[in-house]
């Protein structure tokens, strides 16, 4: 991965790296909420941008599994501010995340269709490393059991990328799709490609792809794949997953 990341930069490539995270509320794979774990893992997989499912608590006041000022001080990345709930991270439980560094234009929720609660982010995102002006809009999800609602749901989201400009798009998250190519995952396919990044539930033996990350003909795909380290298998019992593009 790294070595990928060194040719594409020896070539004048400019390019970034995308994840998706379901960190399941910080509970890992031994039932213990231990948010350190979770940061641990963002910083092995070194993402510029990564969005985040399960990143709020589900019941009470819904507060944020990762407190601010432990994301503040271990890692070099910051939320982008959704300011739906006062103590919560996201919307529906997806936040997204960016370096600290990066300036974070326009953002806002999405209202999905549902049978229970469910929603989407988007943020529209530049690095200041990356080569200047050229950005990149970001839709985080976590679709819903249901394969009927699913398929309405992933028809909201490509509706609502359709309606904004033509800036380079990326699409993920928790799909829980299991089937290999129907449902919302052709639905998806109709609009956007699919980054083959391997099977990434459940933590501790990957038997599905339920994680997916999508993008637009404006990315050139580098390389992308499953961050399966010894820390991933403990703190979520989903495996963070990752791509690399290369920016027009």
């Amino acid at each position: 991965m790294e070595t990928l990341r060194g040719v594409a930069h020896c070539f004048g490539m400019k390019s970034i790296r995308v994840a998706s995270y379901n960190i399941r509320k910080a509970i890992g794979t031994d039932r213990r909420r231990v948010p350190e774990r979770v940061i641990d893992v963002l910083n092995e997989v070194d993402a510029d941008v990564i969005a985040l499912q399960e990143a709020d608590r589900r019941f009470g006041v819904r507060s944020a599994a990762l407190p601010p000022w432990l994301l503040e001080s271990l890692s070099p990345y910051k939320p982008v501010p959704l300011n739906v709930h006062v103590d919560s991270m996201g919307w529906h439980g997806n936040a997204i995340l960016v370096r600290k560094e990066a300036e974070v234009g326009a953002h806002d929720v999405l209202h999905l269709p549902c049978l229970e609660p469910r929603g989407a982010t988007m943020a529209e995102v530049r690095l200041p490393d990356k080569g200047g002006k050229t950005g990149l809009r970001i839709f985080g999800m976590h679709l819903d059991l249901s394969g009927l609602w699913r398929r309405k749901q992933a028809a909201a989201v490509i509706h609502a990328a359709g309606l904004r400009d033509t800036m380079p798009t990326v699409l993920m998250g928790d799909l829980n799709e299991w089937s290999a190519g129907r449902g919302c995952l052709a639905d998806f396919a109709r609009h956007f490609s699919f980054a083959p990044c391997g099977r990434s539930f459940h933590a501790r033996r990957p038997v599905a792809q339920l994680d997916r990350i999508m993008h637009c003909g404006q990315l050139k795909l580098i390389a992308s794949g499953v961050h399966e380290s010894a820390a991933a298998r403990r703190a979520s019992d989903h495996l963070p997953i990752w791509a690399e593009f290369k920016l027009s």
